[in-house]
């Protein structure tokens, strides 16, 4: 049985909150986590809908480092629907927010920095201290996964989160080795949960790409054709997991708050169809957490297909065209 772990960073964009037409707290809510659009709501409380009417699980990764600006009260708006709707709520941090906090900011040297890899061990420490408590403080039960915001993080993150007795991490994506802010030292080929510095990381998902490389599984970097065919080829070679990245806000266009109908069928296709797909479940880091398999075997990603490539181009221009950037 392979599990799918559908992967949901759930945040406050920290982007909103700074520059022209900043947002407060309230706009900022409706944009990034409500996304209440004149085609209908889009955000949180759709897909805990969803996935509600189809029996699926999903792992909402919360960021609590707005509380540094907005108090505890901001986070508990986001995690007490998920935990209402018997859902996984697990760790996610963005150190953007330290930047904006002012006097707020929990570190003795006042230091800032863009992900958690720009800081040293020690830093690191306390961030994600202050992250976890405060998730708590907000109504999560204890998380025991993580993910860093931008997949910022680097082995000595890993580390911290061992020492806070966190056990998983999913900040690891192979497709975007070199090519993003994570910094762990895991190479490309690595593909199903390891342990690695004191927690066991379990990748980000992916499909061979075109000309080699390899495409993330995202669900806006992905077409729901791929995505599925990627399922079925990890269950067919006896994969036990599967990771599927997404974020709150990823069905709208959050500058004009209209629905992306793109996106937006990508997702309930997603959630419709593995309620149906045989030898497939989805996931929680709470209940049904991943394990390392022993002895390990190297698992290889979806090969490249031209069709399935060329449909995805086409869906994604007109997704550009018609919504924008997200």
């Amino acid at each position: 049985m392979t599990r799918v772990f559908i992967t949901i960073d759930t945040e406050y964009s920290s982007g909103l909150y700074t520059g022209p037409g900043a947002a407060d707290r309230a706009d900022n809510f409706a944009r990034s986590i409500a996304c209440n659009t004149p085609q209908g709501p889009a955000g949180v409380a759709h897909k805990l809908d969803l996935l509600a009417r189809h029996g699926q699980k999903a792992v909402f990764f919360v960021d609590p480092m707005p509380a540094l600006v907005w108090g505890v009260a901001a986070i508990e708006d986001i995690v007490a629907p998920i935990i209402a709707a018997g859902q996984d709520v697990q760790l996610h941090c963005h150190t953007e927010w330290l930047g904006l906090a002012g006097d707020a900011n929990p570190l003795a040297s006042k230091h800032t920095g863009q992900n958690l890899a720009d800081f040293p061990f020690e830093e690191q420490c306390q961030i994600l201290d202050y992250a976890r408590t405060t998730l708590m403080a907000a109504g999560a039960p204890a998380p025991v996964a993580f993910r860093a915001g931008n997949y910022g993080a680097n082995d000595d993150t890993l580390r911290a989160l061992a020492g806070l007795g966190i056990a998983y991490d999913t900040s690891h994506c192979p497709a975007m080795v070199g090519k993003s802010a994570c910094r762990i030292g895991l190479g490309p080929d690595v593909h199903d949960p390891i342990e690695h510095m004191g927690v066991i990381e379990v990748p980000v998902g992916s499909i061979g790409a075109m000309g080699g490389g390899q495409r993330h599984a995202q669900i806006t970097a992905l077409s729901l054709g791929e995505m599925l065919a990627a399922i079925r080829h990890a269950a067919a070679s006896g994969q036990e997991t599967f990771t599927l990245v997404s974020h709150s806000f990823e069905l709208i266009n959050r500058r004009k708050l209209a629905a992306n109908r793109v996106v937006r069928h990508r997702f309930t296709g997603l959630i419709k169809a593995l309620e149906a797909m045989p030898g497939v479940t989805t996931g929680t880091y709470a209940d049904t957490p991943p394990g390392v398999r022993s002895p390990i075997r190297a698992s290889q990603p979806l090969p490249p297909s031209a069709m399935r490539t060329g449909r995805r181009m086409a869906e994604q221009f007109v997704s550009n065209a018609l919504y924008g950037a997200l």
